[in-house]
């Protein structure tokens, strides 16, 4: 993995406001909250924000940030947190989260909603599925490309399409009023960049999802975006999808990273609207694959689906991360002609965007990576121990 401060900092880096999460060695032994400075030095501003929850609530989190600095501990360089992943000890990166709930919306791009009706259809058998791809995509794929999700037009392709036996529940989300949103994963498990990822041992047939991910505060503001790598069993998913859960949460199949970006004058919502995503893997047998997805092919704008997250009906009191979805869903061979593209243990995943930086990680099995032990209760108890609870 290319684990360094170029490799993985936004093109704007030094007029960025970037702030993340790491972990720090004896005697703190404990998670702390840093701002980058602009020659790449870390600036633990814990004393202030122990979490990065209460650092988000602020009025405005960009500039009690660069506040915060001022008298801020600078406690080493990015490029001194980033070798710490490697060795497995000292002063090292985890993912820019801490209490906040860690949620994702589903099929927001036409693309991959069709492959999961496509998943739905071939009941999770990677080799029914190119068969379905062509079908599907010659019957509807055309129709539901400039359609505006829970528009009138919407619900008379609806009709039309329950009329010819091709409804879906995945279409139902993609183009209905209703958005798809779900939990991710437990608050405190999400792994950072240089992380390995993780897929269940008994999958056959799963992928990255390169995705932005918006972080609001507990008030429904966005205040800031990441990447993300919502890690997806298709095989799981596409034979039922009350496996949802199963295919989306498991140890360390939810990263994030590098780093927070926060809105000030130099970026907002407007910058992650246009945003484009780049995906490589790099698979140990020097396979390569690389994929693009732009923000502005997303069929329900990102503040819509933030305000289909939290409202009067659901609150989010520590604030949420939301995955925004992804055009991506990979379908050339990797192996076997007709099978489609899976993960190998041992692939680099690389997801990037220029003004949010570069997400890297590599995949093992899921029981084979260190197990999850450092939640909220021990978040809690060492902030405690450090006197930074008030």
């Amino acid at each position: 993995m290319n684990l360094t401060p170029e490799a993985i900092l936004p093109v704007d880096a030094a007029d960025a406001c970037l702030v993340g999460r790491v972990w720090r060695p004896a005697p703190v032994d404990g998670p702390a909250v840093v701002v980058v400075t602009a020659d790449g030095k870390l600036v633990d501003i814990s004393s202030q924000f122990p979490t990065m929850s209460h650092l988000l609530e602020a009025a405005q989190p960009a500039e009690a940030a660069r506040e915060a600095m001022q008298a801020g501990e600078t406690i080493g360089s990015l490029a001194e947190a980033l070798a710490g992943i490697t060795a497995g000890a000292g002063l090292r990166m985890l993912a820019p989260t801490d209490l906040q709930a860690l949620k994702a919306a589903g099929v927001t791009f036409v693309k991959s909603m069709l492959e999961r009706v496509i998943e739905e259809r071939a009941a999770g058998d990677a080799a029914a599925a190119e068969s379905i791809r062509q079908t599907i995509g010659a019957e509807i794929g055309g129709s539901l490309a400039d359609i505006v999700p829970g528009s009138e037009r919407a619900a008379k392709l609806k009709q039309s399409l329950i009329r010819q036996g091709l409804w879906s529940q995945y279409l139902e989300v993609g183009i209905g009023p209703d958005a798809e949103v779900f939990t991710k994963a437990p608050p405190m498990s999400a792994v950072g960049v240089g992380a390995d990822v993780g897929i269940h041992p008994k999958s056959a047939w799963n992928n990255p999802e390169p995705e932005v991910v918006m972080a609001v505060n507990s008030r429904g503001e966005t205040v800031g975006a990441t990447l993300g790598n919502d890690v997806n069993l298709r095989d799981f998913e596409g034979r039922s999808a009350l496996l949802l859960g199963k295919a989306k949460d498991n140890n360390a199949s939810c990263a994030l990273g590098p780093f927070i970006r926060l809105f000030d004058a130099g970026f907002g919502i407007q910058d992650v609207r246009k945003a484009v995503v780049s995906l490589r893997v790099e698979g140990p047998e020097g396979y390569v694959l690389e994929g693009r997805s732009s923000l502005g092919e997303i069929s329900r704008d990102p503040l819509d689906l933030v305000g289909q997250t939290i409202g009067a009906t659901h609150q989010y009191p520590d604030g949420f991360l939301l995955f925004t979805g992804t055009m991506f869903a990979p379908v050339e061979d990797r192996d076997t002609p007709g099978q489609g593209f899976t993960h190998k243990i041992g692939d680099v995943v690389t997801i990037a965007s220029e003004k949010l930086g570069a997400l890297v990680n590599r995949v093992d099995h899921a029981d084979r990576i260190a197990p999850w032990t450092f939640g909220t209760r021990a978040l809690m108890e060492n902030l405690a121990r450090r006197g930074l609870l008030g």
